[in-house]
Parts: structure tokens; sequence; C-alpha cells
């Protein structure tokens, strides 16, 4: 197994590739956008969304990295070209055109919590859920639909930190992760209304198999990162285990499936909570790592926009945001 510090290191057996040249403290949340071909992910802790360029060989180099003024859990893209942000405390939105507006507030400014993992909902809706910054012990954690007028739904009001989300490729089933108690909920959804029937736990993942962000391939299963383990595991909606794919860095974040034809698996990785003997041994943790899965991913939902955000396509004009 190559040891290099470059981008291009690989496994003897070409199961992964390193294909970041820089490292990221939380990398997380990748997404491809097909019309732009370009692979967008975060940098929760330094406030960065970082755009990157996916090569044929497999390596991504950065294009853009943008800075917003606190922690940033997620981005989504719009059809146009419009993202949206979890920012620290609320929603952000950034046009097309580069400029970035306030959305709506989702957590006071004192709650000691920051929104984290978010995604598009097969409707064009943001789902968003929210953690303890201290990781201290908490069942109050947040799983919140932004509705298109900016209105806040909540899903859930009793996590102890929300994380990874997906859907099934009907978007009939909402799966979404609760990393401390290590599940994996399962519950029907109507894309027509951001509203879900009753959660179920779906997969039970054994003690010190922590459970972060995940996608869902074309065939329904769910790829699922671990932390602490330098994993992604594939499951069966019924919680069978089928494969697993590991990469030399212990705390995988993120999974998602990019390129033209959506076969490049792309799995995000972070330093955070690594010591220097750790680092030392894992000298790659917090790359990127591009693997051939052999199985192809869905397209990620086009976010449908929020009128209210103040682009201008519609609504008031928000606060600019520095950045």
């Amino acid at each position: 197994m190559s040891r290099t510090d470059g981008a291009g290191s690989r496994s003897a057996a070409d199961d992964w590739r390193a294909a970041t040249e820089e490292s990221f403290d939380l990398a997380e949340g990748p997404v491809w956008d097909p019309i732009r071909q370009r692979l967008l992910w975060v940098d929760i802790r330094r406030g960065a969304v970082l755009v990157g360029e996916l090569h044929d060989d497999w390596t991504i180099s950065i294009e853009d990295r943008v800075q917003t003024s606190g922690m940033v859990g997620a981005v989504a893209v719009s059809e146009q070209g419009d993202w949206i942000l979890a920012g620290e405390r609320g929603i952000l939105i950034r046009s097309a055109a580069g400029r970035l507006v306030d959305g709506p507030t989702i957590l006071a400014d004192d709650s000691g919590r920051r929104l984290n993992d978010g995604k598009a909902d097969p409707g064009g809706r943001f789902v968003v859920g929210t953690l303890k910054i201290d990781e201290s012990p908490t069942t109050t954690e947040r799983l919140v639909v932004v509705q298109p007028d900016g209105r806040l739904d909540d899903l859930d009001s009793d996590l102890s930190l929300s994380n990874g989300l997906g859907w099934s490729p009907s978007g009939s089933v909402l799966y979404s992760i609760d990393t401390v108690p290590r599940v994996v909920h399962a519950r029907d959804y109507d894309a027509s209304t951001g509203t879900a029937g009753p959660r179920r736990v779906a997969i039970a993942l054994e003690e010190g198999a922590n459970p972060d962000g995940m996608c869902v391939d074309a065939d329904g299963q769910l790829w699922i990162a671990i932390w602490g383990r330098g994993e992604v595991r594939r499951y069966t909606p019924d919680g069978e285990l089928t494969r697993t794919i590991s990469v030399p860095a212990p705390h995988t974040t993120c999974v998602t499936f990019a390129g033209p034809d959506l076969a490049t698996m792309v799995i995000t990785t972070a330093t955070k909570d690594l010591g220097d003997d750790e680092l030392a041994e894992f000298p790659l943790s917090g790359r990127l790592f591009t693997v051939d899965a052999g199985v192809r991913g869905m397209p990620a939902t086009w976010w449908s926009g929020l009128p209210s955000a103040g682009l201008p396509s519609a609504g008031l004009p928000q606060a600019v945001l520095p950045g």
C-alpha cells in the first residue's frame, strides 16, 4: 500500500486513491453537480465550501474555495447553480453569481449547537440536522425540513447527534443517522410535502462503529462512513452488511458517487481528534479518496430554491455576509 503524500497515492489493488493534495480538518458532505461537472464539499470547522474537478486519473483538484463567517455543515446545489448551506446557526444562500445572504435561523446564538449534515430531499427541500458542539450527552437534537417558504418543520427533536441522510431510489423512504446510539432510522417519506411517517430502526451498528455520513446507490443500498474505523460499509435497507471498503484514514466522514456516470465513489475524511502518533501512522488522513466500487450512485436531487432568501429571483434582500 502506498504511503506517499501526493494526490494519486493508491492502494496496491487500486481499491482507493488519495485524490486531493490537501488534507482537511473535517471534510464532509460531498455532492456532485452534474451540470457544472464539479464536486462540492465542506470543511466544517474551518467554515469553507470547496469546489473540485474530478479528473480521469481519479484525482480531484480544488478549483474554488468559498469562506463563510462561521462553521458550515453541508451544501446542496440548485439546477441554476445556487447553493444552500447549513451555516453554524442557520441557513445561508449563495447565488450562482457569488452573492451570500442569510436564510432562516434555526438555532439560537447561545444554544451551544450547530447545524450538521444536510441534503436536498426528492422534492427539492433542504433537510438538515443539529448536534452539540462540545459533544456532551443530549437527546434534544433536531432534524429539520426547510420548506420553500422558509418555514421550519421538525421531523425529529429527540436525537443525540443528527448525521447522514439518504432517500430510497423512489424517494418514498428517508434514511437518517443518529450517531451516538449508532442507528440508522427509516421512515416513509412524502416528497410532495416534506412530511414523514413513524421512524423505525433499519440498521443498528455494533459498539465502536460510529455511523457518520451516508448515501444511497442506484440499487437502493446504503453506503455508510464509519468514523474511527476507516471504513465505508454497504448495507441493504433491512440491515444486512454486504461490503466494506477501507481507506488509510481512521475518520471517514461521508461518501457519495461522482463523475458523468456516477461510477466514482468519493470518500471524505478528517484529521479532527487525531493525535500526532495517529497522524504519523495515517498520513493521508483528511484527504478525499476515490474508489472504483463497481456500482453507480443516484443523482443528487436539486435544491429547489428559497424565494424568501433575497436572491435576485424573488423576496426581500437580506444582509450580505462576509465571504
